[in-house]
């Protein structure tokens, strides 16, 4: 009896969710419209992350818990917000919705429209609760890191006109907006945040990276020639205890072509870190192949570091081994 009540139980919630998802919104059926599923996701998430206004509105009218808890604790504004649906917000939202209600990640619905990007969803969400902006997931990043990151860039126009977010305000790890946009490449974003909100471009992260570092990290060549062709930051900055630069990071990620770009921006070749490694000793630290062979095709010289350790010596990877021999002969 207990396996017939709990497999009617199920049914009665597929039943539902078909009924969200088709826009099925007729008749009382006298269905519990509290049903959930094993991610305690209810008829009304399905309805609003489907985008299907008239029956999460039938949903709402028969009694339906607007703020209820799926899994992760997303709510059914949380979900409407991933899918940019503005009517389906402006719904939950007259039905008294709280976009201020946080995931298990700490994230609100603002913080999650803000990563979707759509202007229109944000200025409603701003005229629903002015104060829905001030909010930090539990990594402490805020809607204006979110945005930045995804090149939200009418997001982020929005954020430095209408929010009070502090310029530079940083991450658990120390992170800027400006080193969210220029690192994945949003340069048109890392410019706004530089004439709209006094963003720093050389603002260091809790590890001592700068955004010079962190592209080179990224291999965004294109945001490295802004940073130190039109913004003049130092291109062999040294960064960390180690005073680790540029040519360091992209010799350790492999990343041939930022070192080609680099070392036409000024980068010195020759350079070391605290340890007395060269970008060379780095390369042959990430078993990087070609970063190795174009090291040394640029004329980079393998030589000891502080404990007498060449950067040859700490090649593993056969490939690595055979393009020190070839380079010997």
């Amino acid at each position: 009896m207990a396996n017939c009540a709990h497999l009617k139980k199920n049914l009665v919630a597929t039943l539902l969710h078909i009924m969200s998802t088709k826009n099925i919104s007729g008749n009382r059926i006298g269905m519990d419209i509290e049903l959930y599923n094993t991610d305690y996701k209810r008829a009304l998430h399905e309805a609003a992350s489907m985008g299907q206004r008239e029956c999460l509105s039938y949903l709402l009218t028969e009694g339906a818990k607007v703020d209820c808890l799926k899994k992760a604790d997303w709510t059914p504004l949380m979900m409407a917000c991933t899918r940019r649906n503005l009517g389906v917000i402006q719904e939950l939202l007259s039905h008294k919705a709280d976009p201020t209600l946080k995931n298990k990640d700490g994230w609100n619905s603002f913080h999650i429209a803000c990563r979707e990007g759509d202007p229109a969803v944000i200025q409603h969400l701003l005229l629903a609760n002015p104060e829905v902006w001030s909010t930090e997931s539990k990594t402490l990043r805020t809607p204006l890191h979110t945005a930045a990151m995804h090149g939200c860039e009418e997001v982020v126009s929005i954020l430095v006109q209408r929010c009070g977010y502090v310029p530079d305000g940083r991450d658990s790890c120390g992170v800027t907006p400006f080193m969210d946009a220029v690192r994945n490449g949003h340069i048109s974003v890392a410019k706004l945040l530089l004439e709209k909100h006094q963003a720093s471009p050389t603002a260091a992260d809790i590890l001592g990276a700068q955004p010079v570092h962190q592209v080179a990290v990224t291999a965004q060549e294109e945001a490295l020639e802004f940073l130190v062709r039109d913004l003049g930051v130092d291109v062999n900055q040294t960064a960390t205890d180690m005073q680790l630069t540029s040519l360091h990071y992209a010799a350790k990620e492999g990343h041939t072509n930022t070192i080609k770009t680099l070392l036409t921006l000024g980068a010195d070749l020759h350079i070391r870190d605290k340890k007395g490694r060269t970008a060379l000793h780095m390369a042959c630290i990430g078993q990087h192949t070609e970063a190795v062979r174009t090291l040394l095709q640029l004329g980079l010289v393998d030589v000891v570091d502080a404990s007498g350790t060449t950067a040859q010596q700490l090649a593993k990877k056969n490939d690595v081994l055979r393009v020190f021999e070839c380079d010997l002969t």
